[in-house]
């Protein structure tokens, strides 16, 4: 499967709820038929509501959506919940406060493996 990054600087989900072209052809990018699409949405704060915009939009797709919550993470082995994902969507915000506590986790590193 090929690698890549799609930088989009707004958009989506979260802006443009009633227009789905720019999510569904993020998830056309992935090989698989129902891809594992992992939401991260640190630089907003973890936000309840940016989480439940991304699962009102993502609940309706043929995929498998997920987030994951640095403030509350799901899972204590974090890179194995990352690594086994198709598609990594990352969340707008504070960007420095994101770098920080992805360095402070090791998610930096983490997301250079799935490469």
């Amino acid at each position: 499967m090929k690698k890549q990054i799609i930088a989009i600087g707004g958009g989506g989900f979260s802006v443009e709820p009633e227009n789905p072209l720019l999510d569904v052809y993020i998830l056309n990018q992935s090989s698989k038929i129902k891809p594992k699409i992992c939401f991260i949405p640190t630089a907003s704060g973890d936000s309840s509501n940016y989480i439940s915009s991304f699962y009102d939009f993502f609940d309706e797709q043929d995929c498998e959506p997920s987030h994951l919550s640095l403030s509350n993470p799901q899972t204590r082995d974090v890179e194995s919940f990352i690594l086994e994902k198709d598609i990594i969507y990352v969340g707008g915000g504070n960007t420095r406060d994101l770098l920080s506590l992805w360095e402070e986790w090791g998610l930096d590193h983490i997301l250079k493996k799935g490469r």
